[in-house]
């Protein structure tokens, strides 16, 4: 949703240099930000890219509000019935590279990138006593969140998780990434685990989608975040 402050006077919008204020709505996708008393400089084009449907709605009852969210493969922009044809023109394409730009940052990482976390969070969680060799998405696991194979540094992500908040998918990494040194769900599995700041809440997390920390796959040669399963060790 996009909302706004409505245009004084007659309602013909002077040029001004006000900027936008954003503000985004975490419910339904919608994107939410403040309309200026004065239609904003025109900004720099974004990359081409192909264009999304784009259906505008005008309301005769819609006074301070315009509202941009997707409809499947099309873009609804809702408008106060009073704009112009220019000021239309305006927030269409301001609002479309807005959700563009939305959506880019919600997009999540590819396989490389996912390695790059992994070392990140072993450099500063765990002063770099592991290193692992592959880090990639997977779509058949169904069972689990993550597993890992020590013998060979190598930790499987289940592509369930991509849409998780970041610092879900970190405590994901860092559990395995312990996992490539401390193959059980002892004590000091939890004490190393635990030095990641917002492990708690993201096992809350975890837990609340029904899944919690098992006790790996039973052979002792893999560690994983499995259906919820024994409490960790105390």
């Amino acid at each position: 949703m996009v909302r706004g402050a409505e245009a004084g006077g007659s309602g013909a919008w002077s040029e001004g240099t006000a900027r936008l204020a954003r503000v985004w709505s975490r419910e339904h996708g919608i994107l939410v930000a403040t309309m200026p008393r004065s239609t904003p400089r025109p900004e720099r084009p974004a990359a081409a890219s192909a264009k999304p449907l784009v259906r505008v709605v005008r309301s005769p009852r819609r006074r301070k509000t315009v509202t941009a969210y997707r409809d499947g493969d099309t873009v609804v922009v809702l408008l106060p019935s009073r704009m112009t044809k220019r000021e239309e023109a305006h927030w269409v394409t301001t609002m479309l590279e807005r959700l563009d730009q939305r959506e880019r940052r919600r997009r999540p990482p590819g396989d490389d990138e996912l390695e790059r976390r992994a070392r990140v969070l072993a450099a500063r969680y765990l002063d770099g006593a592991v290193e692992p060799r592959s880090v990639r998405w997977v779509g058949n696991m169904r069972s689990r969140y993550g597993s890992c194979t020590p013998d060979d540094g190598s930790i499987r992500l289940s592509d369930r998780i991509a849409s998780y908040p970041a610092w879900v998918r970190d405590y994901v990494l860092i559990h395995e990434l312990v996992h490539l040194a401390v193959p059980n769900h002892s004590a000091a599995f939890w004490r190393l685990v635990a030095r990641y700041p917002l492990a708690e809440r993201a096992r809350g997390f975890l837990i609340a989608k029904g899944m919690d920390e098992g006790e790996g796959s039973g052979e002792g040669s893999e560690g994983s975040v499995e259906p919820r399963g024994s409490q960790p060790d105390s």
